[in-house]
């Protein structure tokens, strides 16, 4: 992975839909939608129902909060700003558009992507957008919500090395490289009060009822056949 170079830049001048710059210090949050989503899946067995999809109010609110508690500690206002990265498939605009619109009528932004093979993910996208936030020299503290969010490890704790105050959102099932971790703060996203209106039905390998549980697999087999080098 690409380490922190204090001296990038991002040419977004003529850039469709550009990331605003940022000129206040910032919270910023990146929500990893595509591994969330199949992070959530595997412990549902399944594709959620609405009480088990995430209340992106409840966690804007939980963002201020956190915000607040940062201006308290750095003697200076922080602003909350929210992102969230998805990738939209052929033919599927008009299913993600209600759920899209929604997130920014609650104050979200969202990077969407086309997603054109099974390798075409929004990694690198949310990587940028966090380097961006730190050259322009207002990145007070960052928020990555991903279900396995391990390709963010090294850009995190450089980060919180620099004195940025990091956290990792997510689900323990799937963070064990966050939660063992000296640098990273981890918060199970179960634990951000109103986000699910029931709760998960967690099957940890530590705790297996004795009959056993099924376990589903992050993505289709057929999957294979189309990374096939």
């Amino acid at each position: 992975m690409e380490t922190l170079d204090p001296s990038f830049e991002f040419d977004t001048a003529f850039a469709p839909g550009a990331a605003i710059p940022a000129t206040k210090d910032t919270l910023l949050l990146i929500w990893d939608a595509p591994n969330l989503d199949m992070g959530l899946g595997a412990i549902l067995g399944g594709r959620p129902n609405a009480a088990h999809r995430p209340r992106f109010d409840a966690i804007g609110r939980w963002l201020l909060a956190r915000a607040g508690e940062l201006s308290h500690q750095r003697g200076t206002r922080v602003e909350a700003e929210a992102t969230v990265f998805t990738n939209v498939t052929s033919g599927g605009a008009d299913n993600v558009r209600p759920w899209v619109e929604a997130l920014r009528n609650v104050g979200f932004a969202v990077f969407a992507k086309p997603k054109k093979t099974e390798e075409t993910d929004v990694d690198p996208d949310m990587l940028e957008h966090i380097r961006r936030r730190h050259a322009e020299g207002v990145l007070q503290g960052v928020v990555v919500a991903s279900a396995d969010g391990q390709n963010f490890r090294e850009t995190l704790e450089e980060l919180a090395a620099e004195g940025v105050a990091v956290t990792v959102l997510g689900f323990h099932e799937h963070a064990s490289w966050a939660t063992t971790s000296e640098l990273l703060n981890f918060v199970d996203l179960e634990e951000i009060p109103g986000v699910f209106r029931e709760p998960l039905p967690r099957i940890s390998l530590d705790s297996l009822p004795e009959s056993g549980a099924w376990l589903q697999p992050f993505r289709p087999l057929s999957a294979l056949l189309s990374s096939r080098s």
